[in-house]
C-alpha cells in the first residue's frame, strides 16, 4: 500500500508538472507579440515549427516519388548508393523516369553497337601545351571544387585517397591546399577564390611566394581561377564562423571562428585583359596549366575574350574554362542567386563551346562541365555536347554517404561530410569511404561506356551531338546538332587557329 500511494503521489505530481508547464507556455504564446501563429493557437501553434522541420525527412522516406525530389531525387541517389558500394545497379520492368518532358536528353542507340573487343580506351586529354608542365588528364569524371572548411576532415582524406585509387583529379576548392588534399597521392587542381585563401598576403591579395610553394608540389597539377560558382554567382564564398576552426583558418590565413566572406571578384580583375594579366601572372609563376571557373549569365564578354586573346597570341589564352551550372551546389548561398541566377549547363555548355570554336579556339582551350551531372546518361549528355571533362561534387558527396539532408549549412551533417563535430565525424571512414569514391568512379565510366558503344561510338570523347536528341514543347525529339548546329571558324582567326 504505501508503494501503491508513492506511485499515486509520483503520478499526480507529473501530471501537475507537465500542467504547468503547458499553462506556462500558454502565457507565454497569448503575451508575445512576434509570432501571430503561436499568439492566435497558443501551445498547438508550436507544433507547427516542428511538423515543418519533420516534414522534409517524412516526403523523403514516405511520401515522394523516386523522381519527384530536388535537388536530386531517389533514384538518382540509390544508383550512386549501390555503385559506391558495389552493389548490383540494375532496375526491373521499366524505367521509373518520363521519356517526355521538355529538355529530356534520348541517345540515338544505333542498329550495330560496337563491340567489346572494339571499343578503344578513352584517351587523355593534354591541358596547357604552353606550359613548362602540361596535364595529361585521363578520367572523364573528376571531382569538383569542395573546401576543407566546407567538407570535414574525413571527408577530404577519403575523396583524396579515392580519387588516387580512382585515378581522377580532385579540385581543393576555394579553401587553400590542406594536408588532407596531400594524403591521398591524388592529383590536385588548386582553386584560387576571391578571397585567395592559402596564397593570399594580409591584405587579400594574391602572394607569390606562397603561390610558388603550393606550385611546388608535383601534386598540384593544375590552377584554377574561380570568377564565379552556380549556386551563388556574383556573391563570393561563405564559410559560417562556427565551421572555421583553429586549423581551418590557419590554412586559409584568417581569424579563427569568424565568418569567412570571400569578395564577389577578385578586386584586380574587373575586364577581359585584367583576366588574361592575372591568368599569365598564375601561369608564369607556376609553370602549370591556368584556367578559370565560371557559371554563364551574360556571353558576350566571351566573345570579346576571344578576340582579345587573338589579338595577344594563342599563347595568352586560359588553358580551360570550367563552366558551372546556374543550379550548382553549395554549402550556404542566399536563396535568390540560388534560385534564379545564371543558366543551367544544358544551355551554357553548347554555347560556350559554340564560341570558342567559331574563334578557332577550341583545341587550345579545354572545357570542363560541372553542375548536376552525376549519373551517366548526364555525364554522357556533356561530352556530346562539346566537353572535354566533367567534374563534380555533389556526386561524390552522395558516394561517400551524404543522405541530401540539407544541412550542410548548420554543421549538423548527420554523415559527417559538412560538419567539424568530432561525435558526427565518426561515421566517417576514410578508408572506407574512399574505396566508395573509387568504385563510383568506375561505374560513371561503365556507364557512360554502354551508352557510347550502344550509340556506334569507340570511346567517350567519340560522342558528339548528332548521338543525342532534346524532347521539344510538342513532345517530339531533336536531334542535338539540330539544334545547335556546328559553326565554321571565323575566317579572321582561322590561320592563327
Amino acid at each position: 500500500m504505501p508503494v501503491l500511494s508513492f506511485m499515486s503521489s509520483l503520478f499526480l505530481f507529473v501530471v501537475g508538472l507537465i500542467l504547468a508547464a503547458i499553462v506556462a507556455v500558454f502565457v507565454i504564446d497569448v503575451t508575445q507579440t512576434k509570432d501571430a501563429v503561436r499568439k492566435n493557437y497558443p501551445v498547438i501553434g508550436r507544433f507547427r515549427k516542428a511538423f515543418s522541420t519533420l516534414g522534409e525527412f517524412f516526403r523523403q522516406y514516405f511520401f515522394a516519388m523516386d523522381r519527384e525530389e530536388m535537388p536530386f531525387n531517389r533514384a538518382e541517389r540509390e544508383w550512386i548508393e549501390k555503385s559506391s558500394s558495389g552493389h548490383d545497379n540494375t532496375i526491373a520492368f521499366g524505367s521509373t523516369r518520363s521519356l517526355t518532358p521538355v529538355g529530356t536528353a534520348i541517345f540515338v542507340n544505333c542498329p550495330y553497337p560496337t563491340l567489346d573487343e572494339d571499343a578503344e580506351e578513352t584517351p587523355g586529354v593534354v591541358i596547357g601545351p604552353h606550359t613548362t608542365h602540361p596535364y595529361l588528364a585521363k578520367s572523364i569524371i573528376n571531382i569538383s571544387g569542395m573546401s576543407f572548411g566546407a567538407i570535414s576532415k574525413p571527408a577530404v582524406l577519403a575523396l583524396s585517397r579515392g580519387a588516387k585509387k580512382a585515378g581522377c583529379w580532385y579540385n581543393t576548392g576555394e579553401g587553400g591546399l590542406s594536408p588532407h588534399h596531400l594524403d591521398g597521392g591524388c592529383d590536385i587542381v588548386f582553386q584560387i577564390g576571391t578571397a585567395k585563401y592559402g596564397v593570399r598576403n594580409d591584405d587579400g591579395s594574391l602572394s607569390e611566394e606562397k603561390l610558388r610553394a603550393v606550385a611546388a608540389y608535383e601534386q598540384v597539377k593544375m590552377f584554377e581561377i574561380k570568377l564565379s560558382q552556380g549556386a551563388k554567382p556574383g556573391k563570393g564564398g561563405i564559410l559560417p564562423g562556427a565551421k572555421v576552426s583553429a586549423e581551418i583558418a590557419a590554412i586559409r590565413g584568417i581569424p579563427k571562428g569568424k565568418d569567412s566572406i570571400s569578395p564577389n571578384r577578385h578586386p584586380e580583375v574587373d575586364n577581359n585583359g585584367e583576366l588574361l594579366d592575372f591568368i599569365a601572372r598564375v601561369r608564369d609563376i607556376s609553370g602549370k596549366p591556368t584556367g578559370f571557373k565560371s557559371v554563364i549569365g551574360a556571353y558576350g564578354w566571351l566573345e570579346r575574350l576571344c578576340e582579345e586573346i587573338h589579338a595577344r597570341g594563342i599563347e595568352s589564352a586560359p588553358d580551360f574554362i570550367a563552366i558551372d551550372s546556374g543550379d550548382g551546389g553549395t554549402g550556404a548561398a542566399p536563396m535568390p542567386l540560388m534560385d534564379n541566377v545564371g543558366l543551367p549547363i544544358r544551355e551554357a555548355l553548347p554555347i560556350v563551346v559554340d564560341i570558342l570554336s567559331r574563334y578557332g579556339l577550341r583545341d587550345r582551350i579545354r572545357v570542363i562541365a560541372s553542375g548536376k551531372l552525376i549519373t551517366p546518361a548526364e555525364v554522357a549528355w556533356a561530352y556530346c555536347a562539346g566537353a572535354d571533362f566533367v567534374a563534380s561534387a555533389r556526386g561524390f558527396m552522395f558516394s561517400l554517404g551524404c543522405i541530401q539532408a540539407l544541412k550542410c549549412n548548420k554543421n549538423t551533417c548527420p554523415t559527417g561530410i559538412t560538419t567539424h563535430d568530432k561525435r558526427l565525424q565518426k561515421g566517417l571512414n576514410p578508408v572506407d569511404k574512399a574505396e566508395r569514391v573509387k568504385k563510383f568512379v568506375e561505374k560513371i565510366h561503365y556507364g557512360v561506356g554502354l551508352i557510347t558503344h550502344s550509340c556506334g561510338a569507340k570511346n567517350p570523347r567519340a560522342l558528339k551531338r548528332y548521338h543525342v536528341r532534346i524532347v521539344q514543347n510538342n513532345g517530339r525529339s531533336v536531334a542535338m546538332d539540330e539544334l545547335y548546329p556546328p559553326h565554321e571558324t571565323k575566317a579572321e582567326f582561322a590561320k592563327t587557329s
